[in-house]
């Protein structure tokens, strides 16, 4: 066992756990420590940033999950349906401009052939 690669790993986690919840870039700082750090190499680096970063979602599914699944049977019940919307909301204006950054970068992509 590479005792250096554990250590770079556990500050790696130290700094997604102290970054994942502000309003600033935690992959970023991600990109930032693994460079610094010298990481592992670019394509397991990023593997190992997925990797960590789904961990940090299901966190948050697991400590809502009481929540999800309260509104997921009661979907008739009006707070269920606030809390539905609210998301839906949240969620639109994100799809909107990601779909269109997506063609949009899809298209320079065929232009460069």
């Amino acid at each position: 066992m590479d005792i250096i690669l554990v250590l770079k790993t556990a500050v790696m986690g130290l700094v997604e756990g102290a970054t994942e919840f502000l309003p600033i870039s935690s992959t970023g700082h991600l990109i930032i420590t693994g460079d610094f750090l010298e990481f592992l190499d670019k394509n397991k680096r990023d593997v190992f940033e997925i990797v960590i970063q789904l961990g940090a979602i299901l966190a948050v599914v697991w400590e809502y999950r009481q929540r999800f699944m309260h509104v997921a049977t009661s979907l008739n019940e009006p707070k269920s349906q606030q809390f539905v919307f609210n998301l839906f909301v949240a969620f639109l204006p994100l799809a909107i401009i990601g779909l269109t950054f997506h063609f949009y970068m899809r298209n320079i992509g065929s232009f460069q052939k």
